[in-house]
């Protein structure tokens, strides 16, 4: 006989069956289903007589977070986590340890290479989750929930630190071109500049975590933890839920592989194809671009059909009507007034010539502009939470016994301490590597970055909490422009004040990707009862394993395709390179095409359309834009054939693990093909490519690419 006893009496049984299978199920009278299970087996010995032996605590049955988990807590309500904050659990061991690190350097690899070539980073957070989910389940792991969180936290250093650099630290590459004998990139710079960032991000972030995750219980959605979350506890079906993202990760990645490796087919169709496609282009300034890969694909799907088509309609606004307009109205004209480079017409420009000479600038505007109106709407809680901040450091420390294991953070002395010693590294970095012993501009520069990084560090934290979506590199573009104006003001100009900017903005940006990234975290270990100290604490590590990967990646890709051959997007770098040169060379900078920009930012928030996509929209490029709707299209037609309900959810559960297969599968293996590249091992057909008819092949193979994710997303059991 088995009997699953609680460990206290408020339970009763709810179920009892026949004696040949004596087993009596208990649940909780106040309806939580979460209950520690004992077995206790009965058995008749010699004489016939009932002997009971209790047996060690097996393991703990969570089957759901409490229902008031994503709701506001009532007048005296207190939410209990998963785990009990008055028992301890397995968290951080070498199991957890080991795990997490494979998965930072997996999918820090993946997305540098997704972001670098499209110019957009996708969240490691799920992924991560379901492969710590499934190997746990794998191995028979018991009470593995708490070892998972662990998993998660430090696997998903990844992601922050690759969005990080790859805004601002290819642009020291783009700008070498450039300046190939004043400015030279190392691997240290790329290193040093995403660890100090990513540290400083969680130091700064910590004396807000009670804030945002506690005292604003069920104000905040936290889209992407809600989603990790509910993998992590799912159990058995997170576990279940590795195959078909295994599955969709083998066919991404086969898909982009082969387009990469072998060139099959051509990895973009264009509406040059045709004849008339090439007079419209010619004539007209009208093109039509949409890239055929896997992993752009899944981005789209994820990001979903209302945010795509905001992008993808302000990636349409520039290419259809400002690219057009300006050839129309300024076709005889030569416009370099803060380009002197420039000495063809505009009508004698090609569509994306006008793009990057011109169009592109408006996107810079709109993008600084959304910024900026982010940061205004966040101002009362940047206030309430820098005046949580001010009264946790100037009152005096609890005693560690009286803390719930729940609600243990590091110390604020530490804080303090690392805060303050890692300034001084920055300091020395700067003083050393990047403004050549020039105390002035050093003082400037660490001046700049720790104000910034700590104000901007909850508008970040803000963001994600509210749509799951860090705009960094709004704050970023914005951080490089005050920067380039104050370092120009002490004296710092051309080149080196290129560098100096540049390795500034790296650091802001980081930092504020990491705070961002990291309430995530924090989220999810506050509604599954983890210890908050050993999250921060262990975050360290994922920082700098995945700072030291980024930097190896973005060296690979600049050595094998170069970031100004076009073959990398990496447009927050492009537009980070083009905002700076004009003002460290003292040439005007293209302001009449930002306010513009900033203008168009303005009216789009007035209208209540989101600003900051809009614009992303307007600056990177139409192939890569369009795809984006594609997939988001997907997604809305699998949630929406059916009348259930509930099916529906099921499809869009299917179908976002299978994008996040074909996301991390396509990009890992972009990686491969790029090392191999590196490696000096290239079997693409270039005069294969140059087909038209590659084009045509790439187009069927993106059919059956999106008949595969629709069928195989509808396909539930």
């Amino acid at each position: 006989m088995k009997i699953f006893i609680p460990q206290d009496k408020k339970y009763r049984p709810v179920r009892r069956i026949n004696p040949s299978r004596e087993t009596v199920y208990f649940i909780p009278q106040d309806g939580n289903y979460t209950f520690t299970k004992r077995i206790i087996k009965t058995y008749r010995n010699h004489n016939n007589k009932n002997k009971t032996t209790i047996m060690k605590q097996e393991e703990e049955k969570l089957t759901g977070v409490p229902e008031n988990a994503f709701r506001e807590l009532k007048p005296g309500e207190v939410y209990n986590p998963l785990m009990s904050p008055d028992r301890k659990y397995p968290e951080v061991n070498l199991w957890s340890v080991l795990w997490g690190i494979a998965m930072a350097v997996l999918f820090s690899a993946a997305a540098a290479y997704l972001g670098l070539k499209v110019g957009q980073v996708f969240e490691a957070a799920i992924p991560i989750a379901i492969i710590a989910v499934g190997v746990s389940g794998a191995a028979k792991r018991k009470n593995a929930l708490g070892e998972n969180v662990i998993i998660q936290s430090i696997g998903a250093s990844s992601g922050v630190i690759v969005a990080g650099a790859i805004f601002t630290l290819p642009a020291l590459y783009i700008l070498q071109e450039s300046y190939p004998q004043e400015i030279t990139v190392t691997f240290a710079q790329v290193f040093i500049s995403s660890l100090l960032g990513g540290v400083l991000g969680i130091l700064f972030l910590i004396p807000f975590r009670k804030y945002f995750v506690s005292d604003m219980h069920g104000k905040y959605p936290f889209p992407e933890a809600t989603a990790t979350t509910q993998v992590l506890v799912s159990g058995e079906k997170g576990g279940s839920q590795a195959k078909p993202l295994l599955m969709a990760g083998i066919i991404g990645g086969l898909y982009d592989f082969i387009v990469a490796t072998f060139g099959w087919w051509n990895e973009n169709f264009t509406t040059r194809v045709c004849g008339f496609g090439e007079m419209l282009a010619e004539k007209a300034k009208l093109v039509f671009k949409v890239n055929t890969g896997a992993a752009v694909l899944g981005l789209g799907y994820i990001v979903g059909l209302k945010y795509a088509s905001i992008i993808c309609a302000g990636s349409l606004a520039v290419w259809w009507i400002i690219i057009p307009g300006m050839s129309l109205i300024w076709g005889d004209s030569v416009l370099n007034q803060w380009n002197p480079e420039i000495t063809a017409t505009v009508g004698a420009m090609s569509p994306e010539e006008i793009f990057k000479y011109y169009a592109k600038s408006i996107g810079i505007g709109g993008i600084a502009m959304a910024g900026i109106i982010g940061i205004i709407k966040s101002w009362s809680i940047i206030k309430s939470a820098v005046g949580l901040a001010a009264k946790e450091m100037g009152g005096k420390a609890d005693a560690e016994a009286g803390v719930k294991r729940t609600q243990r953070d590091l110390s604020m002395k530490i804080i303090a301490i690392g805060s303050i010693i890692t300034l001084i590294l920055v300091t020395l970095f700067f003083y050393f590597d990047v403004m050549q012993g020039n105390l002035l501009h050093t003082v400037v520069a660490i001046l700049l970055v720790a104000g910034i990084s700590f104000l901007f560090t909850t508008v970040a934290a803000n963001a994600i909490a509210i749509v799951g979506t860090n705009p960094v590199s709004g704050m970023t573009l914005m951080t490089l422009i005050l920067a380039s104006v104050v370092m120009v003001a002490v004296g710092l100009k051309g080149p080196g004040g290129m560098v100096a900017a540049l390795v500034m903005g790296g650091v802001v940006c980081t930092a504020l990707s990491m705070a961002g990234g990291f309430i995530t975290d924090l989220k999810i270990g506050y509604w599954l009862g983890s210890t908050p100290v050993k999250q921060e604490t262990w975050k360290f590590l994922g920082t700098i394993v995945s700072a030291a990967t980024v930097g190896g990646v973005m060296i690979i890709l600049n050595k094998t395709y170069g970031f100004t051959s076009g073959q990398l997007a990496a447009p927050q770098a492009n537009a980070m390179a083009a905002v700076i040169e004009p003002l460290m060379n003292g040439v005007g900078a293209p302001w009449l095409l930002y306010g513009i920009g900033a203008v168009l930012a303005i009216v789009l928030n007035a209208c209540k359309i989101p600003a900051l996509a809009f614009a992303l929209g307007m600056f990177i490029p139409l192939e890569l834009n369009v795809p984006l709707v594609v997939g988001g299209a997907v997604n809305w037609y699998v949630t929406g054939r059916s009348k259930d309900a509930a099916l529906n959810a099921e499809r869009g559960e299917k179908g976002t693990l299978l994008a996040s297969g074909f996301i991390a599968g396509g990009a890992l293996m972009g990686v491969v093909s790029a090392a191999m590249r590196f490696g000096g091992v290239n079997l693409v057909n270039d005069a294969w490519l140059n087909n038209t008819w590659s084009e045509v092949l790439a187009l069927g193979a993106y059919a059956i690419l999106i008949f595969y994710l629709v069928k195989a997303s509808m396909k539930t059991k």
